[in-house]
């Protein structure tokens, strides 16, 4: 593949587009909680499972982000990487607050832990992490099984804000992979410099420009059992 063929949007639209869409499902999820009342005798328990599993998720994520910041070499590494692992926690954050909004608005129980499967795995990887492509590599784990979860939600859920809340958190989720897997094809490539804004495009290797699109559409076989990250 050649350098004419590189998609230039590749590192600043990735990282510009996360905070907008971001931004887009806050408002969307600030409605959808406001109306959420009306359809409350709707709701399901699988419903409540499923918001408390998403809650996990997203605290897991908050959990694993948050290390993250705290490693010598991401303090003081790529400004760019500390930046997206920085901002990228108090996103997940605020969808953690939005699941569980909606789970207690449902009768349920905020869900505080962490995803019982995914916490295991990040436990038995923090001792392998010596560098940021290793957070880089977590990190794609954690946003693929959060943006498959939620894409299939989306129509496990039987209320229709409920879908609609799902809907507005899979893409930010989907972006911050996109993001990661650019990230992580130019650590592999040798060359951790070219990860600036605004990129080099001349230097870039080709494969960047494909990497952080692995999906023509989302798939949904890493999603999360809704009960898995339940309150029990």
């Amino acid at each position: 593949m050649g350098k004419e063929t590189l998609d230039t949007r590749l590192l600043a639209q990735l990282v510009e587009q996360s905070e907008d869409l971001h931004s887009d499902a806050q408002r969307v999820t600030r409605a959808s909680l406001d109306e959420f009342g009306a359809y409350r005798a709707a709701v399901t328990p699988d419903d409540i499972k499923a918001l408390q599993t998403a809650a996990s998720i997203e605290n897991l994520a908050v959990a694993a982000y948050t290390a993250a910041i705290g490693l010598p070499f991401i303090q003081t590494g790529n400004p760019i990487i500390l930046a997206f692992v920085t901002r990228t926690a108090q996103q997940h954050q605020a969808h953690a607050q939005a699941f569980n909004a909606a789970a207690v608005k449902a009768g349920g129980q905020a869900q505080t832990a962490p995803d019982p499967k995914y916490a295991a795995v990040l436990q038995q990887a923090q001792p392998t992490i010596q560098g940021p492509a290793d957070v880089v590599k977590l990190g794609v784990t954690l946003e693929d099984v959060a943006a498959q979860t939620y894409t299939k939600y989306v129509s496990t859920v039987t209320d229709p804000d409920l879908r609609h809340l799902f809907g507005s958190v899979a893409p930010v989720e989907a972006q911050h992979l996109a993001v990661l897997l650019a990230i992580q094809t130019v650590l592999q490539n040798g060359t951790p410099e070219l990860i600036a804004l605004p990129p080099d495009l001349a230097k870039l290797p080709a494969a960047a420009g494909n990497a952080g699109f692995p999906y023509t559409f989302m798939p949904t076989e890493k999603a999360s059992p809704i009960d898995e990250g339940a309150v029990k």
